[in-house]
């Protein structure tokens, strides 16, 4: 049978960890990397020896990678990994160690995803962006994310009859939720006219439509779930997982996500539909990739999410908890962290500890990631499906 068939029995998911962003820091990724392995030891009651697995993901890290951050934090694992896949880097992180637990080849894995945000690195990063990107669009005098998912977000409008009205409705929520999270950046409540009011960035994208850089770092441990519960550990199991790369190459623009090939698959090992998740946090990098994702995952048909998000609530406390953290857009963008969020908060909703957004009886999370922008598109996605342990 095949691997990707197997369902993940037995595995856990543990010790949410954010270290607290910042919106400019001239600490190194390393810093970051340190206090979030620190959070996971800390929070766990372990030693580093017992971490026998490493997952890094970030941007800012080179010239090192993981193997260099175990040479400086003393770290001994018999499994690691390396993921530069930015905002798929969290869910396909869950996966790699889910399949490194069950296989037996580490106990206890660390998952870290963390970037540091210097003031000027940002721009500066543009110099570095995808060759075929650089190359595409330099000559127009345009460069980096805002430009190429302006393109998308246009299109998107002139196909689905989306207006800035909807994907305000997505930016705004987020900003509700992100209240009463005390890691978001942003947390003063945002009105609509202030969201269709701020300054546009590359028409029809707006600033309110971009998620702010900052530097931090997310994490969390996967173990079998007997070992959680040794440790006394509040856990969520993990009950499926998928990851698509590179899909749909066939349209011109991206339409569509490789989360529709497999989102089957992904509630078959469940167990469930879309229908039960009671929280769900899609990858926020612009609003309009939020709608991709309501219909990529089954939440609604393709071209429908304008009137979905008409006619849901999205905040923690309405008919669909949508990115409760606040999401990248009001808590701001960690670099590859940004990958790592949406893992971390449906399992605080899942274990109960989203405090200040708490979706009452949460169950059923989801968590989708989408990263690695290249010309047209983004070509890495992922999605995970946690299950409350409680």
């Amino acid at each position: 049978m095949n691997a990707s068939r197997l369902g993940y029995e037995g595995v856990a998911v543990a010790v949410p960890v954010t270290v607290p962003y910042v919106r400019y820091s001239h600490r190194s990724a390393q810093h970051f990397v340190a206090q979030a392995l620190q959070g996971l030891l800390e929070g766990a009651g372990l030693d580093k020896s017992q971490v026998d697995g490493l997952i890094v993901s970030s941007f800012s890290l080179a010239p090192d990678s993981t193997v260099g951050v175990t040479q400086q934090l003393g770290l001994v694992p018999r499994w690691m990994d390396f993921l530069p896949t930015g905002g798929a880097a969290g869910v396909m992180a869950l996966r790699r160690a889910a399949r490194a637990v069950q296989a037996g080849d580490a106990e206890i894995v660390a998952c870290i995803g963390a970037d540091t945000n210097h003031v000027d690195s940002f721009r500066s990063s543009l110099a570095n962006f995808s060759q075929f990107a650089r190359d595409a669009t330099f000559p127009y005098g345009a460069g980096g994310p805002n430009s190429i998912f302006a393109l998308i977000t246009d299109h998107y409008m002139h196909r689905h009859g989306a207006t800035r009205e909807d994907f305000g409705r997505i930016a705004v929520s987020q900003r509700a939720n992100a209240a009463g999270n005390p890691n978001a950046l942003l947390r003063r409540p945002m009105t609509m006219d202030e969201y269709l009011g701020a300054r546009a960035i590359a028409d029809p994208i707006h600033l309110l439509d971009c998620p702010m850089p900052c530097a931090g770092a997310e994490a969390f441990l996967v173990m079998r779930e007997e070992r959680a519960q040794a440790l006394g550990l509040a856990h969520a199991a993990l009950r499926g997982a998928i990851e698509r790369h590179n899909a749909y190459t066939e349209d011109p623009v991206m339409v569509r996500g490789g989360w529709r090939m497999d989102r089957d698959e992904l509630f078959a090992q469940a167990g469930i539909d879309a229908a039960t998740i009671d929280v769900l946090h899609t990858y926020d990098d612009y609003p309009v990739i939020v709608m991709l994702q309501l219909e990529a995952l089954g939440f609604c048909e393709a071209g429908e999410a304008p009137d979905y998000v008409r006619t849901h609530t999205l905040t923690h406390d309405g008919d669909l908890p949508h990115n409760t953290s606040g999401g990248q857009l009001s808590a701001g963008q960690a670099g590859a962290a940004g990958g790592f969020m949406g893992v971390n908060e449906i399992l605080r909703q899942v274990i109960g500890q989203a405090h200040g957004r708490q979706v009452a009886d949460a169950r059923w999370g989801l968590a989708s990631g989408f990263g690695m922008v290249n010309y047209d598109r983004c070509v890495c996605t992922g999605a995970v499906i946690l299950e409350s342990a409680r």
